[in-house]
């Protein structure tokens, strides 16, 4: 074993839940696509996951919706009623059958949900504001009700992630979702308590965290929760590292086992200001690091990248497409094999890599982000 694998293979201990992985790679959230119309898994996505189960200490699932009205995209699974939980069972069981740790990803996409998978056919979020993308639709301003009725359901969704046996939950708090436009400029225009200044615009995100964490807080067992963020928006108004700067300093404040900062490239700089090179997930962890570990993801392919992650002081890294391609990449880490790492996906690779029919088109439509052997 070499200095690189050993960093890579030893273990970490969350510091709130006391929670111990094995190695220091996390399977980051990727959306799958292939649930049922009613939010339940199947066997197909199950595969899926089992034949993954190794490949992390921390295993991240696709995201879950708290409430059919926060439904993103189709395909995908929910965790809104008590109805889930066998099948959110199915998921936590799967991913911990080699003694690997299961996190529930618990979710709302706000103005960003699909129209045709909504109910009534209409989004909401925080204020009336629709998104800078082509053909997006203007959401609903919630309700002071149904802002407090939603805050009670991602508690909600802990329970029952608890219930159906998760290790913990992820606070879905990025990629433009619900919680981040309520903390945005762009998206949140609110004059009530859920908005207008900074302080403000952090009380959604805050509410969220601890309705979670007061749920979490009842579980029978050893349970971590974490938060995900995007540091900065593109858009202005939009969210600054210096906003993301305080709103974690607040996080990091919670019972919170870890934050994951969700960027495209962790050594990229700011997608605001082109003359800014410090990779924000390193400001982050130099302002609350010491407090709240930190989940360092982007562009990180090979054990040489993760461990010079490692090596700035970032305890845990995530990695999707490399555990999609390839889900034995812990497995040659472990067995000093690296060199048969892959680095493309095959196209013939479909069944013996357990990809299910929705998440295989999207791959093989998008070669930008995943590399295709021609």
């Amino acid at each position: 074993m070499n200095s690189s694998t050993k960093n890579i293979l030893s273990p970490f201990t969350f510091p709130v839940s006391g929670i111990e992985i094995t190695s220091r790679i996390v399977m980051a959230p990727m959306t799958t696509y292939s649930g049922n119309d009613d939010g339940t898994t199947n066997d197909a996505e199950i595969e899926y996951y089992r034949e993954r189960n190794q490949t992390a200490g921390l295993l991240l699932t696709a995201c879950a919706y708290v409430t059919k009205q926060g439904k993103a995209f189709h395909g995908q699974i929910g965790v809104d009623t008590d109805v889930m939980i066998p099948s959110l069972q199915r998921i936590a069981t799967t991913l911990k059958e080699n003694g690997n740790k299961a996190v529930l990803q618990i979710h709302h996409g706000g103005r960003m949900s699909a129209p045709e998978e909504l109910a009534d056919g209409q989004s909401i979020s925080a204020s009336a504001v629709a998104a800078e993308r082509e053909d997006a639709q203007v959401p609903r301003e919630m309700t002071s009700t149904e802002i407090e009725e939603t805050i009670a359901a991602y508690g909600e969704a802990t329970r029952r992630a608890i219930a159906a046996g998760f290790d913990g939950v992820e606070i879905h708090g990025a990629n433009t979702y619900l919680i981040q436009q309520f903390f945005s400029p762009h998206s949140n225009l609110r004059t009530d308590k859920w908005g207008g200044s900074l302080q403000n615009r952090m009380n959604f995100p805050l509410a969220v965290t601890d309705a979670v964490l007061k749920a979490a807080a009842l579980a029978p067992r050893p349970f971590l929760v974490g938060y995900r963020i995007s540091p900065e928006e593109a858009e202005n108004p939009g969210i600054t590292i210096k906003d993301t700067l305080q709103l974690v300093e607040a996080l990091a404040m919670k019972k919170l086992d870890y934050l994951h900062v969700s960027v495209m490239d962790f050594w990229g700089g700011s997608i605001r200001d082109t003359t800014d090179a410090t990779p924000r997930t390193q400001l982050i962890a130099a302002q609350v690091g010491a407090k709240l570990p930190v989940i360092g993801v982007g562009n990180i392919h090979t054990p040489e990248e993760v461990t010079r992650v490692l090596h700035t002081g970032i305890p845990l890294v995530a990695m999707a497409r490399e555990l999609l391609m390839d889900p034995k990449w812990l497995i040659k880490v472990e067995n000093n094999t690296t060199d048969q790492i892959k680095t493309e996906l095959d196209l013939n690779d479909q069944s013996a890599l357990k990809i299910p029919d929705p998440l295989w088109e999207r791959l093989i439509s998008n070669g930008d982000w995943m590399p295709i052997k021609k």
